[in-house]
């Protein structure tokens, strides 16, 4: 069985807010190069990658878990995500490693919430 940890990861234009759930450790970053453009809340693929890699590193620690990721959009929604955008989401986390993907339009999640969402898709 693999050990791991849950991540919340929320989606602004050209920032993230990336909380693993289980250490209670987080970080906002924003990026330098902007990944969002006028159309698109992940416009840059390769800036978002970079951005969220590092933010996944910092609140994962040394810890060798593979995450079970919550990804949730915040901006640019309107109307909800097409499967362009949906697909972009799974790529991002699975690029940064998920073992589970959780993808969540709505209001913003506690932690209990966003544990109760990736243990429903299970």
């Amino acid at each position: 069985m693999l050990l791991s940890n849950t991540i919340y990861i929320k989606i602004y234009e050209n920032r993230v807010y990336i909380r693993n759930i289980d250490d209670r450790k987080e970080i906002e970053l924003s990026s330098t190069s902007p990944f969002t453009t006028e159309r698109l809340l992940i416009g840059n693929f390769t800036v978002a990658q970079t951005l969220l890699i590092k933010g996944i590193k910092i609140v994962m620690g040394k810890k060798f878990f593979v995450p079970i990721i919550l990804m949730h959009p915040i901006e640019k929604i309107d109307g909800g995500l097409s499967q362009v955008e949906e697909r972009v989401l799974k790529d991002l986390a699975i690029i940064v490693g998920a073992q589970k993907i959780t993808l969540w339009v709505g209001q913003e999640l506690t932690d209990k919430d966003v544990l109760q969402k990736v243990k429903q898709k299970q």
